[in-house]
Order: structure tokens, then sequence, then C-alpha cells
């Protein structure tokens, strides 16, 4: 193959990537453009190019969001609730992957291809028997009802499996040699060298549970304890729908994911790679 040929499909391979670039990115871009521009002005300019070329941007629309409702007490229940939910599942999903890769046990298999039929069964499925079950426990209306179900995930424990088998096993022969547990084994050996999967975990795992918005909405029954997405729900209750606090708002949720991304993004995309082809 020519020189000239190898130029153009690469040429034509940036182009494509590029333009599938432009198609998931431009929401987050209208997004930005219309929390900028006066509600009566949004639906108007919907194409999203007039209002990036607009001179009227204002900041009303934040002023609105926040003011209106407790913002801030959202923000600080979704930040706890999610929190919790991605450190604890740090711990629990990592052991449980390393137990599954490391240890030899009677039901391993049959844990094993539990966790891979838990990763296709909807979550839908699940949430009225959960519902049900949180009723019986009394945790309805509380952080605890927010978080515990969502510690275990299957898709973790088996991501953090992968990653496990990856590693070398005669590094574990080597701390059994000098006499160390498992489970010394497992957090001065195993963990330090997951940190790329440790990464990805973290980082999926909030943008699972950042955006969650049936679960919180049939568990609480008012703002004490409901995170973001719930409180975006009020503004369509509000007649007539003002799109400028609805996409104020929605950067003011896309933030924190954008920022957890970033610090993390090195070792998510190691973690993603190693997996991907070791899984």
């Amino acid at each position: 193959m020519s020189k000239s040929i190898q130029n153009r499909h690469l040429l034509l391979s940036y182009g494509l990537l590029i333009l599938v670039a432009l198609v998931f990115v431009w929401p987050l871009v209208f997004m930005l453009a219309a929390s900028v521009t006066p509600n009566e002005q949004v639906l108007a300019r919907a194409s999203g190019l007039g209002a990036l070329l607009s001179r009227d941007w204002t900041w009303s629309n934040y002023k609105s969001v926040l003011g209106q409702l407790e913002f801030f007490s959202f923000l600080r229940n979704s930040i706890f609730i999610v929190g919790v939910i991605v450190l604890s599942g740090l711990v629990v999903n990592s052991m449980a992957g390393y137990a599954l890769s490391r240890l030899r046990w009677s039901g391993r298999e049959a844990v094993l291809a539990v966790v891979i039929a838990l990763m296709v069964i909807p979550y839908e499925a699940l949430a009225v028997p959960l519902f049900f079950e949180m009723t019986v426990v009394g945790w309805i209306n509380s952080y605890q009802v927010q978080i515990v179900p969502f510690i275990a995930n299957a898709f973790s424990i088996y991501l953090f499996y992968t990653f496990f088998n990856s590693i070398p096993r005669e590094l574990d022969e080597a701390a059994r040699m000098d006499r160390a547990s498992p489970l010394q084994t497992f957090f001065h050996v195993a963990a330090p060298l997951a940190r790329p999967a440790f990464a990805s975990v973290a980082i999926l795992s909030f943008l699972m549970n950042w955006g969650v918005f049936l679960w919180p909405l049939m568990v609480t029954r008012g703002p004490g304890y409901q995170p973001l997405p719930v409180a975006l729900g009020y503004f369509s209750a509000n007649k007539p729908v003002r799109w400028g606090d609805i996409m104020a708002f929605g950067t003011l949720m896309v933030i924190p994911v954008l920022m957890v991304f970033l610090i993390f993004q090195k070792g998510f995309v190691k973690g993603i790679a190693r997996t991907g082809i070791k899984g």
C-alpha cells in the first residue's frame, strides 16, 4: 500500500473520529450555552448554534437555580451518598474479585456464574422486590436505603476479577513463602498493583450512581435525603417550564463528573485496556 493511500486512510479515520466526538460533545455544548441564555430564548435557539453566537448571555439562570431550591443541600446528599458507595464499593468489590481470582474454595465457580448472570439482569427488574425489602427493614427515607443496596456491584467485581487474573501468581506464592496471609497478600501485593482497576471502578461507579433518579424517587419522601437528580425533576413540575434553569442545573450536575474523570482518567484508560484485553 502506497504512502498516499495510507495518508488518505489515516485522514479518513481521524475525520470519522472527530465526527463521532462532535456527536457526543454537542449536547454538552448546547446545555452549557443554553444555561447562559435567557429562559424565553432557549427554545427559539434550540439548534444550539444561536445560543453559542448570542450576545445576550446571562447568569440569571444559575442565580435562579441556587435561589429556588436548597441546591447545596441536594449537592451534599449526592456527594455523601455516591462517595460512600464508591469508597465502600472499592473495598468490597476488590476483595470479592480477588477471592474469585486467587482463592480456591467450594462453590467458587457457582458464585462466579451468579456474578456474571447479575451483570445482564436490568436494574428495573429488581427495583420492586428491593423496595419491598427496604420497607420491611424500615429504611425508607434514609441515607442507608440509597447506599447499602449498591455497594456490591457485579460489574465491578468482574472487572477486579479480570484484572487480578492478569497479575502473575508468582507474586502471591512469594508472599506466602514470606508467611503472609491471603489478606496481607491482598493489601500489600495485589491492591497496589491494581491501581488502574481501582481508578476504573471508581469512575464507573461514580457515573452509574451520580445520575440515579428512579430509586431515590421511590424511597425518599422529602428533600432531606434526596440527591440532585430528584431535585432536577422539580423544575419540570413548575409551569411554565424554565428551560434555562434546567440547563443551568444540568451543567452544575455535570461539573463534578468531569472533575472526577479528569482526576482519574489515566488510571481509567489503563484499567479498561488491561481488563478488556485479559477479560
